[in-house]
C-alpha cells in the first residue's frame, strides 16, 4: 500500500499495463485491417480522404482486459472482484457484449435500431450482473439516502448506461477527441475513488471504480499515440461505444454504491460531489447529443442522422486548427471534471478559486482566434476528420 487504505501503486501498474498493451496491440490491428482490405471506405458524409482502418476498439478491449485481469491477480486490489463484489466480473462481460456490437457495426455497418438493442442488452448484461444503483443521495435532507431495489437500481443503471455509451459515440467524430475525454473523465473519478480510499480507510465499495478508471485511462492513453491527429487508426464504435460504457460502469460505481451521509452534512457540494464529478465527466458528450438530437428533430429530421454541427465543428469555425481544437475540447472537461473533483479533496472556498481558474484558462483558450483578429490572407481551413464508422 502506498498510503492508508490507497493501494496507489497497485493502480498505477494497472493503468500503465493497461496502456502498454492498448498501444502495442493497435500496430497488429491496424496491418491486420490494412492487409485484408478492411478499412473505412469514404462515404459522401465524410471528409477524410485516405481509407483508415476503425477497428480501434479490439485493441482497447485488450488492454482493458489484460489490465483487470492483472488487478485480481494483486493481493492489494482484490477486493474490488468476486466474492466480495459481482462488479468487476459484470463490467468484463458488459464490456465484451458491448465491444461485439461495436465490432460487427464497424465491420458491416448496423442499422441504427440494431445498433441501440445492441447496446440495451449489454447495459442490461452489466446492470443485472451487480453492476447497478443501490444508493443514492438527497441533497438538502440530512444526508438522506434512498435505497433502491434490483429492478429500479437495474432500470437505472441501464437508461444512465445507454445514454453514456451514445453521448461518446456522439462525440467520436474528430481524431483524439473520445480518447482523450475518456482519459479525462476517467481520470477525474478516479482522484474521487482514491480520496474516498484515503477517508474511508480503503471502503470496498471504493475499489471497483478505481480499478475501472485506473484502466480505462490507461486503455485511452495508450491508444492516443496511434489516434491523436493524423490519425492511423480510428476506434471506431467498438472503442466509442467502450468507453462510454466503463465510464458509466465508474460513475455508477462510485455514485451508487458509496453512502455519502458517512461525511455528514456541512458541506452539501462535497456530499454531492460524486453526482457532481459524473456530471461534470459527461457534460461535454451529453450536450453535445442533446443538441444534436434537438437541433435534427426539430429540423424534421431523424435524431441519428448525420450533420456537421456538433460542438468541435464549431470550433473549427472559429479558427482553430484540427490540433488545437481537440486540445480547447480537453481544456473545458479538464476544467470542468476537475473543478468538480476539487470539492472533495479541498476546502470549499480553495475548490471555488480553483475552478474559476480553470474555467477562465479554456475560456481564453477558446477564444484566442477571435481575440487575435482576422488579420491577413485566412489560413486554410483544416480537414475535419468524421469518423467513418459513426459520425454523428
Amino acid at each position: 500500500m502506498s498510503g492508508a487504505g490507497v493501494p496507489l501503486r497497485e493502480l498505477g501498474i494497472v493503468l500503465l499495463v493497461a496502456a502498454a498493451i492498448t498501444y502495442l496491440a493497435t500496430g497488429p490491428v491496424r496491418s491486420l485491417l490494412v492487409r485484408t482490405g478492411r478499412v473505412a471506405e469514404i462515404r459522401k458524409r465524410d471528409v477524410h480522404t485516405q481509407p483508415t482502418p476503425s477497428l480501434g476498439g479490439v485493441a482497447m478491449f485488450s488492454g482493458f482486459v489484460a489490465a483487470i485481469f492483472l488487478a485480481d491477480q494483486l493481493p492489494a486490489l482484490t477486493r474490488g472482484f468476486a466474492p466480495v463484489t459481482p462488479e468487476m466480473t459484470a463490467v468484463v462481460w458488459g464490456a465484451f457484449a458491448i465491444v461485439v456490437v461495436g465490432v460487427i457495426d464497424d465491420l458491416y455497418e448496423l442499422g441504427a435500431l440494431t445498433k441501440l438493442i445492441g447496446q440495451i442488452l449489454a447495459a442490461v448484461l452489466m446492470s443485472t450482473m451487480g453492476l447497478s444503483f443501490t444508493l443514492m443521495y438527497v441533497p438538502f435532507q440530512g444526508g438522506t439516502t434512498l435505497l433502491l431495489d434490483q429492478v429500479q437500481g437495474s432500470l437505472l443503471a441501464s437508461v444512465f448506461t445507454v445514454l453514456l455509451i451514445n453521448a461518446i459515440n456522439f462525440v467520436d467524430g474528430i481524431d483524439g477527441l473520445a480518447a482523450g475525454l475518456g482519459m479525462i473523465a476517467g481520470g477525474a473519478i478516479l482522484v474521487f475513488s482514491l480520496t474516498v480510499l484515503h477517508d474511508q480507510g480503503g471502503a470496498v465499495s471504493a475499489y471497483p471504480p478505481a480499478i475501472i478508471c485506473a484502466a480505462l485511462v490507461g486503455i485511452c492513453l495508450g491508444f492516443l499515440p496511434h489516434n491523436f491527429d493524423p490519425s492511423r487508426i480510428f476506434m471506431g464504435d467498438s472503442g466509442a461505444m467502450l468507453i462510454g460504457l466503463l465510464l458509466a460502469a465508474a460513475s455508477i460505481s462510485a455514485s451508487g454504491k458509496i453512502n455519502m451521509s458517512l461525511y455528514g452534512t456541512a458541506d452539501v457540494v462535497a456530499l454531492m460531489s460524486p453526482i457532481i464529478v459524473v456530471a461534470a465527466a459527461i457534460a461535454l458528450p451529453v450536450l453535445d447529443l442533446i443538441m444534436a438530437v434537438i437541433r435534427r428533430v426539430s429540423q424534421g429530421k431523424s435524431p441519428f442522422a448525420a450533420d456537421r454541427q456538433h460542438i468541435h465543428h464549431r470550433l473549427l469555425a472559429l479558427g482553430h486548427t484540427h490540433r488545437r481544437t481537440v486540445l480547447v475540447l480537453y481544456l473545458w472537461v479538464s476544467a470542468v471534471a476537475f473543478g468538480a473533483v476539487s470539492f472533495s479533496i479541498f476546502p470549499a472556498k480553495f475548490a471555488v478559486a480553483l475552478s474559476i481558474v480553470l474555467l477562465v484558462f479554456a475560456a481564453v483558450a477558446t477564444a484566442v482566434p477571435a481575440l487575435r483578429g482576422k488579420i491577413g490572407p485566412q489560413p486554410p481551413q483544416p480537414t475535419v476528420i468524421v469518423h467513418s464508422a459513426d459520425p454523428r
